[in-house]
């Protein structure tokens, strides 16, 4: 019987173990077959790394076409207009919109949150109105109307940095794109706003429209480069032929964010670069040009403004000495799809820290935030230190003008306010909050404090001697300075 039961259940047992088999083949071999297909799909996709509808070139100015090409980048790029707000970035308020001002909506005040800012920049377009920045999208705008450019009618050579640049050198300089830079100096902001150029940055700022490579296209950084290049040693230096694509991924950033000034009658933009790009080299630039922005209205002193410095500071970091960019923090790597793309919304990396920081900081969650946070609140606690010296000496400068102060000692206060004043504004007027070089912008306000108390000392007659730093002072900073040379 025993025989007879296996005999019967092994004949049914088999076919239905086969057919099961079959099964289990075919399943596997269309899920193998599948993910195969997929992999080369992928591949192909990454081989070709965009499709081609309409053709580019130099005269392509709109970025809208590009995006055609490149319809993930332009949709990242069309989020500019998006308000993210950082750690200590304002808000964003209504506005009731004017005949001189459209405007239904701007960021918020600083001069309001902060009134030592009017008493820093008395007399100065600055003074009265100088607001919390937006997206890349209102660059044109904001500029069009803040109050700097109404009421104080500020040269055209802020357009360089508030419009893209290619279209508006060609209209401006009738196809001489060197000479369409030459000339924004000469005429009236609005007159250059007024362009079918003004429109924001666009693809073709920083994109060769043939190759898609990189590119500066704003002579003042091609020439700014060079010299900060030749002060290294390093003469007739080409950014567009030896930049490698990783110092690229900056310098496209650094044609704008930077020091400048004016240079001349023409008030060509001009990066103070050719001693070094340390802010004593900057400051020592400005004293042998003998340039002055403006005189301080309630003290007479002859002062300097300090414009938005990231790139200068960026340069003394601890990221820029390890190869990390600014586009590797605010326009991280990311996938779509079987692409990686540059994500061109252009925004704090605190917006995704996993993707920014994290690709190389590997820490647990609130780790980084809590980092950054740190060193933003020392650094606003530095700055408010020196913030409120400078005003001190302002104070007293004021009424040094009344009570007749030896004119000779007034002199030399106003030259420590003017000191003490830009190295404050340079550190206040760039857009990190003490991020981008900790320990080097630390230093600057301590500089700041300390030229500020040496201003005031002086109106009270102290002497050059009694002021100038101790011995080991003095042999401190000598050896800082050579390491930092040998550094380099």
């Amino acid at each position: 019987m025993n025989n007879v039961k296996e005999s019967t259940g092994g004949r049914f047992t088999r076919p239905l173990f086969l057919g099961l088999l079959i099964v289990l083949v075919a399943g596997g071999t269309f899920a193998v077959t599948a993910l195969l297909m997929n992999i080369s799909m992928h591949k192909q996709e990454a081989a070709v790394p965009y499709a081609q509808v309409v053709s580019l070139d130099e005269t392509t100015y709109d970025p809208a076409i590009w995006g055609q090409n490149f319809p993930l980048q332009y949709e990242d790029y069309k989020k500019t207009s998006e308000f993210t707000k950082g750690n200590h970035d304002g808000v964003l308020e209504p506005h009731e919109a004017s005949q001189s001002d459209p405007r239904t909506e701007v960021a918020g005040q600083k001069l309001d949150e902060d009134p030592r800012l009017r008493d820093m920049w008395a007399g100065y377009a600055f003074s009265k109105d100088y607001r919390h920045a937006r997206g890349h999208e209102y660059m044109t705008l904001d500029q069009t109307y803040t109050l700097r450019n109404l009421e104080a009618k500020q040269p055209g050579t802020c357009a360089n940095c508030h419009v893209s640049g290619p279209q508006l050198y060609d209209e401006v300089g009738n196809g001489d794109r060197e000479a369409g830079f030459l000339k924004l100096g000469t005429m009236p902001l609005s007159e250059a706003l007024a362009n079918e150029a003004a429109h924001p940055v666009a693809c073709i700022d920083c994109h060769d429209p043939k190759t898609m490579d990189l590119r500066v296209t704003r002579p003042a950084f091609e020439r700014g480069i060079a010299a900060l290049k030749a002060s290294e040693g390093i003469e007739g230096y080409d950014v567009n032929r030896d930049a490698t694509t990783g110092e690229m991924r900056t310098f496209v950033c650094a044609q704008c964010h930077v020091e400048y000034y004016f240079k001349g009658d023409d008030k060509v933009l001009t990066f103070p670069w050719d001693k070094g790009i340390d802010i004593n080299d900057i400051y020592a630039y400005y004293e042998e040009a003998g340039f002055t922005d403006w005189e301080h209205k309630t003290t007479g002193a002859p002062m300097l403004k300090a414009q938005h410095p990231e790139f200068d500071i960026w340069a003394n970091s601890v990221h820029a000495a390890n190869g990390v960019g600014c586009a590797d923090c605010h326009m991280n790597y990311k996938r779509e799809g079987a692409s990686k793309i540059t994500n061109h919304q252009i925004t704090t990396p605190m917006k995704d820290v996993n993707a920014s920081c994290g690709t190389c900081h590997k820490t647990g969650d609130g780790v980084l935030e809590e980092r950054v946070e740190t060193i933003q609140d020392r650094f606003i606690d530095s700055r408010d230190r020196s913030f409120d010296a400078l005003v001190a000496l302002i104070r007293d400068l004021e009424k040094a003008q009344t009570d007749g102060t030896d004119p000779a000692l007034v002199a030399r206060a106003q030259d420590y306010q003017r000191k003490a004043s830009f190295y404050l504004d340079y550190v206040y007027s760039e857009n990190s909050y003490g991020f981008h070089a900790p320990d080097y912008m630390q230093r600057i306000t301590g500089q700041a404090l300390d030229f500020a108390r040496q201003g005031q000392l002086a109106l009270r007659g102290v002497s050059d001697e009694e002021l100038a730093p101790s011995a080991v002072t003095a042999s401190n900073t000598e050896k800082n300075r050579t390491t930092e040379s040998a550094n380099e």
